[in-house]
C-alpha cells in the first residue's frame, strides 16, 4: 500500500515537534496537524509563560532586600499586569513563530487542524473535512487541566473556576485569588499571585503539599509559604463554588467559606485522548485514559508510537523531547533505543525554588537501600544584608554500603540552576566520597553539596 506520509505527528507540542523535525531530516515524508498553536502547553501555556510571570514576581522580593544593599526606591514600587501579559505574549509569539519555522525549513508539512483515527493508518483532517493516510503515526497530543473536584463525587461550581490554560490571560490581577491542588503547578501559581500582590489561599486535600517530593523538602517549603504570609488550607477540599455578585465563594469540606475574585483549579491534569478515536487503530488505553506504550514507545498497534504527557510518563517537557528522540531512532534509524527516565531532574518554581534529582529519603528506604542522611540548613549569602529570615536546605540521600549518591535535594535561592549539574553526576554515579573531593568555589551556596562532611543520621529499610 502507498501511504501519503511515512510518518504522520498528532500534536505540535515540544515532543511531537522534535520527533517531526528529526523523521523529516532522515529523508522521510512527515506532516503534523496541531489543532491550536505549535509550542504545545511548554511553550503557549506552560513552562515557558510561568516561568516568566515567576520573574515578573519576584521583583517585589528584590525591592524588600534593596535597602539592605544600599539601595533608594523612591515611592513605592507599583506592578502593571496589563503591561506584563502584552510583554508576554509578544514573546510567546515569537517563540511559536520559530517553531513554525523549524518545523517547515526541515521538510515538514503542518496542518492546523485536529486529527483523529479512521482507521489504523488513516486520519482525518476535521476542518478541512480530509483524509490522509501514514505508514506510522506519533501521538503526542500532550494533556490538559481537569476541573473535575470532589474525591467522592462531582461538586458544582467548576465551570466558574479558571485553570493554568486560563490563567494567562486575565484582564486583570485579581486582589484575591484561591488556588486549590497541592502539586507543582498549584505551588508554583501560589507564589507567583502571592509576589504580584494578590491575597493567596492554597487549599489542598491532602495532609501536605507536593506529594512524592522528599518530606524535608515538603516540610521546608510549608513553613517558608507560612512565613511569607501565604493561607495554607490543609486535608480539606471544596464542597461548593458559587457566584455572589462579583465575587466567587467557594465552601471547604471544613466548613470555611473563603471570598474571593478568582479560584484557580491546579487539582490535576488528563491525557488529551477523549474524541481521537484510538480504538478504530487499535491503540489500547490506561486506566486514566493515557496511551499505553512499551519500554519503546510503541503501542499496542505496532506502527503507532506515543510520546509526552500522553503517555501519563514523567510529564516534563524535556522527557518529552527525549522520547522524541529516541522514537525516531528506533522509528527512523534502525537503532531500537529505549527512553531513559532514571535520575530525571526536576523542580518546583516556587519562591524559593524546591529542585531534585535521585531518590528521595523515603522513597530510596521503601527500595531496600540503607541511608545515610547530609543536610545543610544555613542562612545564604544573598539573605545577609537584605534582614529577611529566608533560609536554604540541601540534603542528599547516600547509599550507606556503595556510597553512591542516590538523591540530592535543594530548597533555595536558584535551585534549578544547581541541580542540572548535579544530575550530571548523578548520571555518571558518583559516590559521596567523589562529591567530597570536589574543590568547592566559595561563595556561593551550590558549594554546600561539596561541603557536606556530617551525617545527619542513618537509616536502614522498614
Amino acid at each position: 500500500m502507498k501511504f501519503d506520509y511515512d510518518l504522520f505527528v498528532i500534536g505540535g507540542g515540544s515532543g511531537g515537534v522534535r520527533a517531526s523535525r528529526m523523521a523529516a531530516m532522515t529523508g522521510a515524508r512527515v506532516a503534523l496537524a496541531e489543532e491550536d498553536r505549535m509550542g504545545g502547553t511548554c511553550v503557549i501555556r506552560g513552562c515557558i509563560p510561568k516561568k516568566l510571570m515567576v520573574y515578573a514576581s519576584q521583583f517585589s522580593e528584590n525591592f524588600l532586600d534593596a535597602p539592605g544593599y544600599g539601595w533608594t526606591i523612591p515611592g513605592t514600587p507599583s506592578f502593571d499586569w496589563p503591561s506584563f501579559i502584552a510583554n508576554k505574549d509578544r514573546e510567546i509569539a515569537r517563540l511559536e513563530g520559530i517553531y513554525i519555522r523549524n518545523v517547515k525549513s526541515a521538510g515538514v508539512t503542518i496542518f492546523s487542524d485536529r486529527a483523529l483515527f479512521e482507521d489504523e493508518h488513516t486520519l482525518l483532517l476535521v476542518n478541512a473535512q480530509r483524509r490522509v493516510t501514514a505508514e506510522k503515526i506519533l501521538i503526542a497530543t500532550g494533556n490538559r487541566p481537569t476541573r473535575e473536584m470532589g474525591t467522592s463525587h462531582l461538586i458544582p461550581g467548576g465551570d466558574l473556576c479558571i485553570t493554568s490554560n486560563e490563567v494567562f490571560h486575565l484582564g486583570k490581577l485579581p486582589r484575591r485569588i484561591l488556588v486549590a491542588g497541592g502539586g507543582y503547578i498549584a505551588l508554583e501559581f501560589a507564589h507567583i499571585f502571592h509576589g504580584l500582590g494578590s491575597h493567596v489561599t492554597l487549599v489542598y486535600r491532602g495532609e501536605k503539599p507536593l506529594r512524592g517530593f522528599d518530606n524535608d523538602m515538603r516540610d521546608a517549603l510549608l513553613e517558608s509559604m507560612t512565613a511569607r504570609g501565604l493561607d495554607v488550607l490543609l486535608g480539606c477540599e471544596f464542597t461548593k463554588v458559587e457566584k455572589q455578585g462579583d465575587c466567587l465563594h467557594a465552601e471547604t469540606s471544613k466548613g470555611a467559606i473563603i471570598e474571593c475574585d478568582q479560584i484557580l483549579l491546579a487539582i490535576g491534569r488528563q491525557p488529551n485522548t477523549d474524541g481521537l478515536h484510538v480504538e478504530k487503530a487499535g491503540v489500547a488505553l490506561g486506566k486514566k485514559g493515557e496511551v499505553a506504550v512499551d519500554g519503546y514507545s510503541q503501542t499496542s498497534a505496532p506502527h503507532i508510537y506515543a510520546i509526552g504527557d500522553v503517555t501519563n510518563r514523567l510529564q516534563l517537557t524535556p522527557v518529552a523531547i527525549h522520547e522524541a528522540m529516541c522514537f525516531v531512532e528506533t522509528a527512523f534509524k534502525g537503532n531500537p533505543t529505549k527512553p531513559d527516565h532514571v535520575n530525571v531532574p526536576s523542580a518546583v518554581f516556587t519562591t524559593p525554588e524546591l529542585a531534585v534529582v535521585g531518590m528521595s529519603e523515603e522513597k530510596a528506604l521503601g527500595m531496600g537501600h540503607s541511608v545515610d542522611i547530609y543536610k545543610s540548613h544555613f542562612r545564604p549569602l544573598l539573605h545577609t544584608l537584605g534582614g529577611r529570615p529566608v533560609r536554604t536546605l540541601m540534603k542528599m540521600v547516600v547509599d550507606a554500603w556503595t556510597d553512591k549518591v542516590l538523591g540530592v535535594h535543594i530548597f533555595g535561592d536558584h535551585a534549578a540552576e544547581i541541580i542540572q549539574l548535579a544530575a550530571v553526576a548523578l548520571k555518571m554515579g558518583a559516590t559521596k566520597a567523589q562529591f567530597d573531593a570536589t574543590v568547592a568555589l566559595h561563595p556561593t551556596a551550590a558549594e554546600e553539596l561539596v561541603t557536606m562532611r556530617t551525617k545527619s543520621y542513618s537509616k536502614g529499610p522498614g
